[in-house]
């Protein structure tokens, strides 16, 4: 996995699309301030064959189980725990907002071979289209 602990970090990213959505996140989020972990956050791109459970170990987010009731993913009455899921042409864009400050952690997890089967199988079914911001 790529963790992007700040926006120039962004180069590393090989998925040019991915690379210029994390650019705009960061753009949003840091609104002409400079970058502070401890107030922003950071970023993940997953790469092929990165597990779940080293994403959850990452985060300290549950992406398989609900905090809550401890329901699974493929339960009947499973909610995930994420404060948004979006579907982007070339990948998924899982956020958590961790504090009321607004520390979040974004998870970028690629349309490609190699993700986890499970991950895009979940990710497919509670993903809302993104939306598009018009350029004026």
């Amino acid at each position: 996995m790529f963790i992007l602990n700040g926006p120039s970090f962004s180069k590393i990213i090989p998925d040019p699309d991915i690379r210029l959505l994390v650019e705009q996140r960061f753009a949003q989020i840091l609104a002409n301030e400079p970058y502070d972990y401890d107030q922003h956050g950071y970023m993940i791109v997953v790469e092929p064959y990165d597990s779940v459970e080293s994403l959850e170990q990452e985060t300290k987010c549950p992406i398989f189980h609900n905090y809550f009731d401890n329901t699974q993913f493929g339960d009947f009455d499973f909610t995930p725990c994420f404060e948004a899921l979006e579907e982007h042409h070339s990948c998924f864009e899982m956020v958590f907002i961790l504090n009321d400050e607004g520390f979040g952690i974004i998870i970028f997890i690629p349309k490609q071979s190699g993700i986890n089967a499970d991950l895009l199988a979940l990710c497919v079914e509670y993903a809302v289209p993104a939306i598009a911001l018009s350029q004026s």
